[in-house]
């Protein structure tokens, strides 16, 4: 259950703005919803949402960020968004298993590129934040300027959400039974 409840009168604008979200992403966008109680918020948010890398360096690198940061930031709701669609971004399940908690350097599916970016974006997720200097001049080595900046940023906007969601109370929206968090209690 959530911190606090849908605001009964939304802004118009926002009002809009959130069936726009929801008809783009299909299931009820509660994190859009709950954010109307503050529309400068509301609005950064989406303009956030709204500027963020889709296909650039590729939609398979950018999900494999995605899926680790969401799991290393702990937050089901961003799992379970993230996730989704994951076949159309060229991920298996064994990836997406091998990324909650399964060992990544086993799938030999990934690339050294892409093992670079999940650890990369399992570094940018978690605290402290360190980046040791060994594995700076590899990432250097493997990216550009232009994608090391594309990289940071997707996995940093997915700890924004990750935070407002779990710092709200926003459970899984539904988009997806393919990736979950692994059970802390098993």
């Amino acid at each position: 259950m959530p911190l606090v409840a849908e605001p009964r009168r939304p802004n118009p604008v926002l009002r809009l703005g959130v069936a726009l979200a929801e008809r783009i992403t299909g299931p009820r966008m509660l994190p859009a919803r709950l954010l109307a109680w503050y529309p400068r918020a509301a609005i950064g948010s989406g303009v956030l949402e709204a500027l963020v890398a889709h296909d650039e360096p590729s939609a398979r690198l950018l999900k494999l960020v995605r899926v680790t940061a969401s799991v290393t930031a702990n937050c089901a709701f961003c799992v379970d968004m993230n996730s989704f669609a994951h076949d159309r971004a060229g991920l298996t399940d064994a990836e997406l298993a091998a990324i909650t908690g399964g060992d990544v350097g086993a799938v030999g599916s990934f690339d050294h590129r892409e093992r670079l970016a999940i650890e990369y974006a399992r570094l940018v997720s978690s605290t402290p934040l360190r980046f040791p200097e060994a594995l700076q001049a590899e990432l250097r080595a493997a990216f550009s300027e232009r994608e090391l900046v594309i990289l940071a940023t997707t996995a940093a906007q997915v700890n924004y959400w990750a935070r407002v969601i779990q710092a709200l109370g926003i459970p899984p929206a539904g988009f997806t039974q393919a990736c979950r968090l692994p059970d802390a209690s098993a």
